[in-house]
Order: structure tokens, then sequence, then C-alpha cells
């Protein structure tokens, strides 16, 4: 209880510091405008940061909100706490019309499409006769609490920070829930995410309106503070620089959002008194300095500050979510060897003159574990995202329990059960063991982002993650599960793919080179570990090119070779195959 009563207090005494005697009003102002700055900066943490969606646009979200309070304020005569709703889901809205456009492309292309409807809004303000064109809107009324007008700078710096508090908590609650692992998943995981159910351009739209609605928040605290409004601090140059305060002070991080936000204000705002002192003469120096000192910390800390900062404290423990958490509905298994589960006949694949998959055909029963050999460049990769969702085959048909899914998306296919693994490991950088593993079971839960922004999913989360530990454990990895998931030899992190498939609870298991980097006794027991899947009535299909570990394990074995099937059958009819010792055993087997 201390611990928890602790950060509460500090806060407190934090709010108090205003109204110390002697503290100067400019530096009081100072840390409004890092807070408004901090609130933009957050949105870009969960945007950049955590989403991998750059946007040079989070300033023209924030004069959104700004503009539409002062609207409502002046024209209207609303309360300003009434218009702050208001100014929330304008921003909303008009990132959720924007980013249904914009989000559809990626990389660079996404950077430059936010510049140009950055621009193009900017100027749109400029020339408005609503808007007060380049001289903006004027008279806003301040905020007032009761019969106190919250005219001075340490009033107004109570509500700033309390608004910063709110912001932190929502946004660390949101990263802290099946969304915020599905938004996180974004950088780096995406292909993983939408394997395991995670709707990829749902979630990119989820983040991109949580940013812009956080910078909405930022734009109102503004418009009241200064009480007038104009589009000079809603341009591209100020989202430059909430996008640089973010990267400083640690993208991947909460709390360098905030350690950014603050040391760019301070030391923007003290280089240009201080320099035109130094140098004798006016100009502006500042840029060129903080320029060349935002090269430097880049440089030395390409993470940011705050991570740095962060190993001069002692780790956190882990916490314990799930321990004691009720189980997860199980799906229901087919009890009925031979049973079809998937088929797939024709399938053909090519990418421009190279033909991956030609007429490719595969059946897989119930209770069986089936081997998918071939040297490499045979296509067997190919054949699994075809399978899978992950491409679109050019001709053929994919069947599972009976339904034709050709051409289903990933998502899609993992509703059915399907889960898999992959050849090249597609953990997310920056979660652990088990945050890697519960994504993994995202359809299995239902909470959505006002339940994770309140708070209100936790004994979802408690089963989730009861059940990663409940897999984690299952492939041997108990003792790493709250590790980082990159800091593990590459034989485990295959080893948490699995896991992570087998938290969908399915019915049919992709497993593509699982053996990988594993020693002989990991391998024994990742064998005796399928056999208890295929007792317990999953369908295994592996690719693998150790053939000492799928000869012995397979019912039966498909050999592909340069797209298509070379043969089919048991281990030992395969091995006297004169066809396939020649094309792939060698004269040796």
């Amino acid at each position: 209880m201390t611990t928890r009563l602790l950060p509460a207090l500090l806060f407190l005494l934090f709010l108090g510091v205003p109204f110390l005697p002697g503290v100067p009003s400019f530096w009081i102002t100072l840390a409004d405008y890092a807070g408004i700055a901090s609130i933009v900066a957050l949105g870009l943490v969960v945007l950049t940061g955590y989403g991998g969606m750059t946007s040079f646009g989070q300033a023209t979200f924030m004069g959104c909100g700004a503009y539409v309070s002062a609207l409502l304020t002046t024209g209207a005569g609303l309360s300003p706490w009434l218009s702050l709703p208001a100014a929330l889901l304008a921003s909303g809205a008009a990132a959720l019309a924007l980013g249904a456009v914009t989000l559809r492309l990626s990389g660079h292309y996404l950077a430059l499409a936010t510049i140009a409807w950055a621009v193009s809004l900017y100027y749109l303000a400029g020339n408005l006769d609503l808007l007060g064109r380049n001289d903006g809107l004027s008279g806003i009324p301040p905020l007032r609490i009761g019969g106190l007008l919250l005219t001075g700078s340490r009033e107004y710096f109570v509500v700033v920070w309390v608004a910063v508090a709110v912001a932190v908590l929502l946004t660390l609650n949101l990263l802290d829930s099946r969304v915020g692992r599905a938004i996180r998943a974004l950088r780096g995981g995406a292909a993983a995410a939408a394997s395991f159910g995670v709707h990829l351009p749902r979630t990119r739209i989820l983040a991109f309106t949580y940013a812009a609605v956080l910078a909405g928040l930022a734009g109102w605290l503004y418009a009241h503070m200064q009480r007038s409004v104009n589009p000079t601090p809603f341009g591209l140059n100020a989202s430059i620089e909430y996008l640089l305060m973010a990267v400083v002070g640690g993208a991947g991080s909460v709390w360098g959002a905030l350690l950014g936000a603050t040391l760019v204000t301070v030391v923007n705002d003290q280089l240009q008194s201080l320099l035109p002192r130094l140098l004798g003469q006016q100009g502006n120096y500042e840029t060129v300095v903080f320029g060349a000192l935002l090269v430097l910390v880049l440089q030395t800390a390409p993470d940011g500050l705050w991570p740095r900062l962060r190993r001069l404290f002692p780790p956190a423990r882990p916490r314990r979510v799930g321990a004691n958490a009720a189980p997860l509905r199980a799906r229901t298994l087919s009890s009925t060897p031979g049973l079809p589960v998937l088929s797939a006949a024709g399938l053909r694949k090519a990418f421009g003159g190279l033909v991956a998959v030609n007429d490719m055909g595969l059946h897989l029963d119930a209770r069986e574990i089936v081997g998918l050999i071939g040297p490499n460049g045979a296509g067997k990769s190919t054949t699994f995202n075809l399978l899978t969702g992950v491409a679109r085959p050019d001709a053929g048909q994919v069947h599972v329990l009976g339904r034709d899914v050709t051409g289903l998306r990933p998502p899609g296919v993992a509703r059915l059960g399907i889960a898999r693994s992959f050849q090249h490991v597609k953990l997310v950088p920056g979660m652990s063991v088990l945050e890697n593993v519960a994504l993994g079971a995202h359809l299995r839960g239902t909470a959505g982002p006002i339940s994770a922004l309140l708070r209100l999913d936790r004994a979802e989360e408690a089963r989730l993650f009861a059940e990663a530990r409940r897999q984690i454990a299952r492939v041997g990895l108990k003792e790493h599960a709250d590790k980082p998931g990159d800091s593990l030899a590459l034989g485990q992190q295959r080893l948490v793919e699995i896991a992570r498939a087998l938290c969908l609870d399915p019915i049919l298991l992709l497993l593509d080179e699982p053996a990988a980097g594993l020693r002989h006794a990991e391998k024994a027991d990742l064998a005796a570990l399928l056999r208890r899947l295929r007792r317990d009535g999953v369908t295994v299909l592996l690719v693998e090119h150790d053939m000492e570990f799928v000869m012995r394990l397979a019912d039966r074995l498909v050999v592909m070779e340069f797209g298509a099937k070379l043969a089919e059958g048991d281990p030992a009819a395969i091995r006297a195959n004169p066809a396939v010792v020649e094309a792939y055993l060698g004269a040796a087997a």
C-alpha cells in the first residue's frame, strides 16, 4: 500500500511547488508549456514509439482541439469545461477521416502524407474567415473553478499537470492490455500479430486516433491558457518539434515523453535568451545550436535519454499477473482420427516470372503429424503462407473442416483455429516472453480500448496471462517467462513462438523449422510435446530440415521440389523413394 501511495504523495507535493515563496512565475509558465507538450509527445510515443507510424501532423490535431474550443466558447458562449468533450471528439473525428486514407501508406510514404495534409490544413486555417484567418481568434474565456479564474500561470499549472497525470495513467493502462499488445506489435511484429487475429488496419487507426485525441486535449489546454489562437503554433515546425521531443526522451517509453518535452522546452527557451548575450547580436542562433545538440543526443543515445536514466535504478520486480486466474474456455477438438481437417488442391503462386508453388495439393487429417520436406527454395514456406492467408494463391483452393477459406486473411484463418510459427523468428521487440506468448491468445479475449483505458479488463488479462504462463511452462521455458523475448537464444525463441501458437488453442498447428537451433535434448522434448498435442486432438504440419527428427516424429511426409509435390508417404517409403533420394536425401540415406 505504501508503494502505491508514494507516487500519489509525490505528485501532490509537485502540484504545490508553484505556490512556494520565491518560485519565479517565468519558470512556472515554462512548466505549463512543457506539460502541454508532454501530452502531445505521449500520443507520439503510442503512435511512433510503439506503433511504428511516423506522423508530422500532431500539431494539426492540437490546433483542431484549440480552434473547436475557441469557436464554441467565443461564438456559442459555451463553458470552457463543456467545450472539452467537443474538442476531443473533433480531434478524434479528424484523425479517423485522415487516417482512413493516410494509414493505407507505410514507411516514408506515410510520413510524407502527414506532412502534406499538415501543410494543407495550416494554410486552410490561415485563409478561413470563420477561424479569423492568420490573425486567429481572441477573447477566449479562461478556465474557472467555482469563483476562481485560472488566469495565472501558477493556478493553471495544477490543471495542466493533472491533465498530464491523467494522460499518463490512461496511456499506461492502454499499453498494458490486450489492445496495447496489439498496438505494440505493429512495430516489428505485425505479421505475427495478424496471424493470431490482430486486425492491423483497425489497430493502426486506434493508435492514430488516440494520439490525435491527446493532441486535442493539449490544444484545449493551450487555447484557454493563451486565450487566443492562430495558425502559427499548429504548423509543421511545431509538429516536427513534438516528434523530436518524443525521440529525444525515448519514443519507446511513456516517461521518456515527459522527459523529452521538458528538456526540449527548457533548452530551446534558454538558448533563445543565452546565445544573443554570448554573441552580442540578435539572430536565430538557437536553431543551429539546438540542432547540433540534438544530433549529439541521437548519436550517443539513439533510443533516447530515458532508457539511459532507467539503467541507474534497479529493475522493477515482474508482476505475477494471472497466477491464480480461472482458465480460458478451451476449443473443442476433434476426437475422430482420420477426420479431414485441411485440404488444398491446385495451389499456385508466382512472383513475377518465378513460380514458387505449382499445382500443389495437400491434405491433413485429425490427430496427424505431417512433415513437409524438400530442398531450400522448394516452396515450403510459401505453401505455409498460402495456407495461413499471408499470401493469396493465384490459383487453387484451401478448405478447413470442409469450409472454403481460399484467400481468407490471417486474422480470419486464426479464428478457425489455425496457428503457426515462422521460418525467421518473429517476436515483438521490447516485449517480454510472457507478453509475446499472450499475444497468441488475442482472439480468446474480448476487452476493447475503453475497458483497457479504464482498467476494467483486469480479470480477463489475468486469464490471458495465466494461459500464457501455462504454455510457456509447457515448452520448458518457465524460468524465462519474464525476460525480454529478444534476449533468448535462437532455439529458445523458436520455443516461444510455439508457446504463442499454442495460446490460440489451435486445431491445426503449422510449424516452420521448429527444431532449428535446438540442442539434442530440446529436440527430444519438442518431439514429446508434439506427440502429446496429437493425442490431445491437435493436427500438426511442420517444415523441417532435420531428417532424423522429422522421420522419427511424422506419421506421413510430403516432399516438395521446385514448388510441386515430388512424393508422399510414410517415412519408410519416403526414405526408400529413389526420386526423393536423388533430389533431397542423398545417396547416404
